[in-house]
């Protein structure tokens, strides 16, 4: 593996910069922070274990932006894609709604229409704790 060296004007950089590897390395290099083992607050290592006893999830109904239509919003979640994706399919089947799972910053289930009451009941048959937020 050949690395190449920083200039002298760099000394404040003492990293090395990889130029060429037939090793294989460098695949294990993540591609968005640069580190190994990778760094990144959303990274599979990251994720949050879920355990329903002790988590509360907070709901809220919102109206803005939304052409008029209320959506049922679960947001605040802790950081952990795969179990709230799933849990976000559950809900849109005992619903009988539509939905979806957004992961951009603020991770939040959206389900089309009023389902506060059937949320609240369905997630207390997890036993996770819920509160209404937002008026």
């Amino acid at each position: 593996m050949k690395q190449n060296k920083p200039s002298k004007d760099n000394q404040k950089n003492n990293e090395t910069r990889l130029v060429y590897s037939s090793d294989g390395s460098h695949l294990k290099i993540c591609k968005k922070c640069g580190e190994d083992p990778c760094e990144c607050p959303t990274s599979q290592q990251n994720n949050m274990e879920i355990t329903p006893d002790k988590t509360t999830l907070k709901i809220k109904l919102e109206k803005n932006q939304r052409g008029g239509k209320l959506v049922t919003v679960i947001h605040e979640l802790p950081y952990n894609p795969v179990y709230f994706e799933d849990l976000a399919k559950k809900l849109k089947n005992h619903c009988g709604t539509g939905g979806t799972f957004k992961n951009d910053g603020n991770t939040q289930i959206e389900l089309q229409g009023d389902q506060r009451e059937k949320v609240e009941a369905f997630l207390a048959k997890l036993n996770f704790k819920t509160k209404r937020s937002g008026g």
